[in-house]
């Protein structure tokens, strides 16, 4: 009986291989052998699934509609990271938590999308002095952060290296379709009109891009929000300039935005996408998507 074990292991193995692609589905079945890409969050992630398209298996780290500066990850977060092919973050400190995160993952290559890019520094808060991490915003920024996907995934995945590359290119195009309508659509607005109040100083490179003036309650989330003397300020630029609309960013409470709209007589003009996407039905479930709307709900406000 000895001798025939190998041969019934065997037949065990196939046997159980089959009824384990019978029970996958299709999508299942298409995703075994795919190289594992994680994001530290969506952004990033819509980015990589145009450059990838069917080849690799794009995941986020954080769900769409969570805030990812001051995320915590889980330990189930570190088990998928542990199975991944490549990690893509933005860097630029908008990761607070990536060190420790990273500490546990000796292993696994990561690609920091920013690279490249000259930041802009955070003129006043907590951060002062350090770069602003929301370099995506910037459509042109977003022309650097998509090669450096495609130059990722073409050292993971060298035997698609030109079809990635062509991929970028694709999706670089419709961005810069993008930049050019959005950019129209702002020249709409009188000059002295230009003014983006936000929460979070999310916008410094949309509004260098565009030609407008930023003014914001704190620099980053990861700050304590809404300090007496961070809401006295806006109040006195939001009256000084006589912007007609405020707004706020979907990942943090606009309650304190509300009640600056209050105070000066401006008008409350809803939520902007920064640091997440919304779900498929929501109104940014894409990267340009979230532009588009960003701008579109600036200009209604300002008009």
């Amino acid at each position: 009986m000895l001798r025939f074990r190998p041969l019934l292991h065997f037949c065990f193995l196939v046997s159980l291989s089959l009824a384990l692609a019978v029970g996958c589905t299709p999508a299942q079945q298409a995703s075994l052998g795919k190289k594992q890409v994680l994001t530290t969050f969506t952004v990033i992630a819509d980015m990589a699934q145009n450059v990838a398209g069917d080849l690799l298996e794009v995941a986020s780290l954080t769900k769409p509609g969570m805030e990812i500066h001051g995320y915590e990850p889980t330990p189930q977060d570190i088990a998928r990271a542990q199975k991944a092919d490549l990690i893509l973050d933005n860097g630029l400190n908008l990761e607070a938590w990536a060190q420790r995160f990273y500490s546990n993952l000796p292993n696994v290559p990561r690609v920091t999308l920013s690279e490249g890019i000259t930041p802009i520094p955070i003129q006043t808060g907590e951060y002062q002095g350090k770069p602003n991490p929301h370099a995506w915003m910037s459509p042109q920024n977003a022309l650097i952060y998509v090669s450096n996907i495609a130059n990722a995934f073409s050292k993971i995945d060298s035997a698609y290296a030109e079809t990635y590359a062509q991929n970028a290119h694709k999706y670089q195009e419709a961005i810069q379709n993008l930049d050019k309508k959005l950019r129209k659509a702002i020249e709409t607005i009188p000059s002295d009109r230009r003014f983006l109040v936000s929460c979070e100083g999310a916008f410094s490179y949309l509004a260098r891009d565009y030609g407008l003036k930023e003014i914001y309650i704190w620099a980053v989330n990861d700050e304590n929000q809404g300090t007496p003397q961070q809401i006295a300020r806006v109040i006195q630029q939001v009256k000084q300039n006589k912007v007609p609309t405020v707004f706020c960013e979907s990942t943090v409470s606009d309650r304190t935005m509300k009640q600056i709209a209050q105070q000066t007589g401006a008008k409350y003009g809803g939520l902007f996408y920064v640091d997440s996407l919304t779900s498929a039905d929501g109104p940014a479930p894409t990267y340009l998507a979230l532009l588009e709307h960003n701008v579109n709900t600036l200009i209604k406000g300002l008009s």
